[in-house]
């Protein structure tokens, strides 16, 4: 009699990325968030195909109106539809954030990679960059360079992409201090493999979920940051929108009293949009730990 066949094949394991795939989509508040932001940024890129004010059109008929049919989410003081300006803001600040977001990471994984890998001179040197970037006060930081690069949606992008990038040199950094001691990379080393083979080939795909982590939370930090300089009238100035200069629009008392759906959108945009993203980068980051399977 033949040997009767396995009752069922062994399951194939799991690859990193499906792991951490799993870890995600187990993360409720992540989903939540991935739900909640997809549809935010669908309709900031498309509301001027469905919208029918553009964001700076007047109409002096509806100064300061309420919301109502013509004006879903009403009317500023010179009569600028809220809605067509909420949409815009929310593009021009995730284009900052975005931009901000990705020049911050090239800057930082470079060096903390050449760090890494660079041999002790260089890693002396790089550090003690970081070092004087960390130590000086954000927040005074923040605005010298604003009053050195002026307003507008590039020097916006330009001060934010300076003020992010130190905290992950550091992480990459320590991350491939343990790699370069793999037998991989010394191996690499003496067959003669040069500092930007070992940065791409090595560095870069060791680093990728510390890379992916930091440019999500940057992101949300991005929004905040630009609305915080443009708020102080030091970021994206007028007639262009965006949601940190329709904060500062509407903080008189009249407008905070009589007009709250001036500022209440806006606000409630920003932070609906960076409470949703820091839910994608915390389930991101619990989904790329790999001590989360041994929980």
């Amino acid at each position: 009699m033949a040997a009767s066949a396995p009752a069922f094949a062994a399951e194939r394991p799991k690859g990193p990325l499906r792991r951490a795939v799993d870890r995600f989509l187990t993360n409720r508040a992540a989903v939540a968030g991935v739900a909640i932001l997809l549809p935010i940024v669908l309709a900031i890129l498309s509301y001027d195909l469905w919208w029918p004010y553009a964001p700076n059109d007047i109409d002096l008929l509806a100064m300061n109106k309420g919301p109502s049919a013509a004006h879903w989410l009403g009317s500023d003081g010179v009569g600028r539809d809220v809605m067509a300006r909420l949409m815009q803001g929310g593009r021009i600040s995730l284009l900052v954030a975005t931009v901000s977001m990705a020049i911050s990471t090239v800057i930082g994984f470079v060096i903390g990679a050449v760090a890494g890998f660079g041999g002790r001179f260089v890693d002396s040197v790089a550090m003690r960059l970081v070092d004087l970037a960390m130590t000086l006060p954000p927040v005074i930081f923040l605005l010298v360079l604003a009053s050195i690069a002026g307003t507008g949606i590039v020097p916006t992008i330009i001060v934010i992409s300076l003020l992010s990038w130190p905290v992950l040199s550091r992480m990459v950094r320590a991350r491939l201090l343990e790699l370069r001691e793999r037998d991989f990379v010394v191996a690499a080393r003496g067959m003669g493999a040069g500092l930007p083979h070992l940065l791409l080939r090595h560095g870069l795909p060791n680093s990728i979920d510390i890379l992916v982590v930091y440019a999500t939370l940057q992101v949300a930090s991005g929004i905040l940051l630009e609305a915080g300089l443009s708020f102080l009238g030091m970021g994206v100035p007028p007639p262009e929108a965006s949601w940190g200069n329709m904060l500062n629009s509407a903080r008189s008392t009249l407008v905070l009293e009589s007009y709250p759906w001036q500022w209440m959108f806006p606000g409630a945009a920003m932070v609906v949009t960076v409470l949703a993203i820091n839910f994608v980068g915390d389930g991101l980051r619990d989904a790329f730990n790999p001590r989360a399977d041994l929980n």
